[in-house]
Formats: structure tokens, C-alpha cells, sequence
């Protein structure tokens, strides 16, 4: 019996994918269940699964983008499994692995080679621009320089240093592709302005210091800065809900409920999972999920519906040493806030200067919608609650609020 497999829905709204790769070969015996491609959408990169055993036939090339119910692959479930199939991954490694070695060494052995190798034409042209055939990357066969390659071959307008000036051109992932034109996108169709403040992080620091321990032993998750920022982003959204509001035609829709988008960096990229009802989190349940999702969006196991929506996003430079940065929004959200590295700085406290822990922080927003008086003022707020957690984010119970 032949089965058909087709491109299964990976969510509302996604009417195409694209395959990624395909994690096995034309005429490969697969299990029910195995992963047998890798699809990109345009939010997520996702697994595909074999729906039977059987052997495989594919029906679509790696980059195609193909319709979602279209058929990818077919799967003859009357084919007997080979002998030696069920040899575990490791003992296959091993084998494979020393036969892989000479082949790769051979062929850079010949593109080593065919490097320099010119025709008489291209070798006068280049002669002409006093380059060496040996810079160029040859088209012609088994790498050779051809006239083509000289005529278009222009001259490093710096000094010449007989290094590598190889390029490399890759295909662009339907993801990154996608968040790329979103970026374009609120460029271009937003009245996008940035406001800038500094965070005193002592009063956490030493809120982290006392009972990080404890918290992590209690509920098996540490106690980071997210739980606190993005507490303190419900506050403050509470105060100025202009922020937590979107753009839709001529009409502002406004949010009762704070679904809190936080920006992740996965292996296919940025991706963007989205905290639900923060406001009804603790620290212990913000921690909680910020883990999960951070986990799912490492593994590639994040799924559309969990990065769908939102209506505030927390963007984290600082986890790769960003001192400042102005982030773009996340449309159709009308505000971000990027969070960035805290570096010790002198600051004038109480007419003294002291050295503390600071972050300086940017909100982004969307000046159609949201005012300079409601932007500035959200970020003030925001400052004050993580300046003073217990008072403004614990109610002066630090116990209770961590649940310890």
C-alpha cells in the first residue's frame, strides 16, 4: 500500500511551508513516528514525522515551498524492513565515520588544485587588473577560471595580502525570511521612537543573593531578572494602558490582559514565545514558564499557537553583552522594552558617588498610538518597581511573593 504524506496545517493563518531538509534519503526504510524532514514556516521551524514504516519515496526538493495539505513524500508500507536497520545510531557513527574522512580530504585536494587554473583569455584580463588567477572562484569546470570570471573579477582597492577572500551564498530560511520582512514592516508603516532610562539593580541583586537559593530549591527554577521585569511591565501596563493597545484600520484596541511576548534566540533564529495572562503569574510562575518556553524554542519543539499573539514584547540584548540598543517593535504590538548588560558605574547617590549595578533600558513604541507622556512615564514606572521590588512587587512580603 502506498501512503501519501502530506504537508500537515502548523497553524491558523499558514497556507504554505517551506522543506528545510530532509533528515533522510529517497528509498530510505523509515519508522512510524521518526523525523524524516525539518519545515520552515514562516513562524517556526517544525519536525516531520514518518505517519507509517515503510520505504520512502520523496516528492519535494530541499527549498521548495510547498502547499499545506500538498503531498511531500510517499510511503510504501508493503516494503520489509532491511536487515541492519535497527543498528543503533552510535555503532552507525562509528562505522561511517573513518569512510567519511578520505572523501572530504579528496575533494579539497582538488579544489586546492583547481584553484589558480585559468584560461589564456582569463589569464590576460587578469593580467591587464594585476590580479593573480589563484583570487579568483573559478566557474568553469573542476573550478577553472574562465574569461567570464575575469571580465567580472573587480580589484581589491586595498593592498593585496594573499589571504582567503572566499564568499559563500546560502539560501535565506522561510523564517528568516519572514522576520525579516516583519522588521521591514514596522520600519516602514510605524511612527517608531525610542525613550531611554538606567535601572539601579542593586535592590534585586541583593533580593537574588538572599533568597535564590532558597527559591530554587523550593520550586526547582532559579530565580532570574525576567520574573521581576516582566512583573514590573504588568504594573506598569496596568497604569498606562495606551502600551498595552495595538492599531487595527482606524480602530485602537486595547488588552485587559497582559500576554507577554519574550524574545528568545533558537536555532533557526528569533523567535518570540509569548508568556499568557501574566498577570496572573507569580515570580514562581513566570520563572517557571520562561524556562519552558526557552527550552522548547532551543530544542526546535516550540510550536506556532505558542508564539501566535502577544501584546508586549521583552527583548533581552544583554545576555550577549549589548550595552544599548533601540529595538523594533513587534508589530502589530505598538511598544517593546529591551533589557541590556549591567556593568557596575559610578552614580551620584544622595550627593555621594557610589559605584553601582546598572542596566539602561529602552521602550520603542509606536507614536501614533501611544504619547511621549504615556511612553516616558511607563518606562519611569518600570524603573521604580525594579528599583523598589519588595514594596512595589511584593507588597512588602518577600516570603509570600516568592512562595518560600
Amino acid at each position: 500500500m502506498i501512503l501519501e504524506m502530506k504537508v500537515p496545517s502548523p497553524g491558523e493563518s499558514i497556507t504554505e511551508v517551506e522543506i528545510a531538509t530532509w533528515l533522510v534519503e529517497d528509498g530510505d526504510y523509515v519508522e512510524k513516528d521518526q523525523a524524516i524532514a525539518e519545515v520552515d514556516s514562516d513562524k517556526a521551524t517544525l519536525e516531520l514525522p514518518a505517519e507509517a514504516n515503510g520505504t520512502i519515496t520523496l516528492k519535494a526538493e530541499e527549498g521548495d515551498a510547498v502547499a499545506v495539505g500538498a503531498v511531500v513524500c510517499l510511503i510504501d508500507t508493503s516494503a520489509e524492513k532491511p536487515e541492519g536497520v535497527a543498528d543503533s545510531a552510535k555503532e552507525e557513527t562509528k562505522e561511517e565515520a573513518p569512510k567519511t574522512e578520505a572523501p572530504k580530504a579528496k575533494e579539497t585536494e582538488a579544489k586546492t588544485y583547481a584553484t589558480g587554473t585559468a584560461s589564456p583569455a582569463a589569464k590576460k584580463i587578469l593580467a591587464e587588473k594585476g590580479m593573480d588567477a589563484a583570487s579568483i572562484s573559478g566557474t568553469g569546470k573542476d573550478g577553472r577560471v574562465t574569461k567570464e570570471d575575469a571580465v567580472n573579477a573587480v580589484p581589491s582597492m586595498g593592498t593585496p595580502t594573499g589571504g582567503n577572500r572566499g564568499t559563500s551564498r546560502s539560501r535565506m530560511s522561510m523564517l528568516r525570511r519572514k522576520v525579516a520582512e516583519r522588521l521591514v514592516e514596522a520600519k516602514n508603516t510605524t511612527a517608531m521612537l525610542t525613550t531611554f532610562n538606567e535601572v539601579d539593580m542593586s535592590p534585586i541583586f541583593a533580593l537574588r543573593s538572599d533568597y535564590k537559593e532558597a527559591f530554587k530549591t523550593k520550586h526547582g527554577v532559579g530565580l532570574g531578572f525576567m520574573s521581576f521585569f516582566t512583573l514590573a511591565i504588568v504594573r506598569a501596563l496596568k497604569m498606562y494602558p495606551d502600551v498595552n493597545s495595538m492599531i487595527d484600520g482606524k480602530e485602537m484596541i486595547s488588552f485587559d490582559f497582559c500576554d507577554i511576548s519574550i524574545a528568545v534566540s533558537g536555532p533557526k533564529g528569533l523567535m518570540v514565545p509569548v508568556i499568557r495572562n501574566a498577570e496572573n503569574l507569580s515570580f514562581r510562575g513566570v520563572e517557571s514558564e520562561v524556562k519552558r518556553l526557552a527550552i522548547r524554542a532551543r530544542d526546535g519543539q516550540i510550536t506556532v499557537d505558542e508564539m501566535t499573539g502577544g501584546t508586549f514584547t521583552i527583548s533581552n540584548g544583554g545576555v550577549f553583552g549589548s550595552m544599548l540598543s533601540t529595538p523594533i517593535i513587534n508589530p502589530p504590538q505598538s511598544a517593546i522594552l529591551g533589557m541590556h548588560n549591567i556593568v557596575e558605574r559610578p552614580v551620584a547617590v544622595d550627593g555621594k558617588v557610589e559605584i553601582r549595578p546598572i542596566m539602561y533600558v529602552a521602550l520603542s513604541y509606536d507614536h501614533r498610538i501611544i504619547d511621549g507622556k504615556e511612553s516616558v512615564g511607563f518606562l519611569v514606572a518600570v524603573k521604580e518597581a525594579l528599583e523598589n521590588p519588595i514594596e512595589l512587587l511584593m507588597d512588602n512580603d518577600v516570603k509570600k511573593a516568592l512562595e518560600l
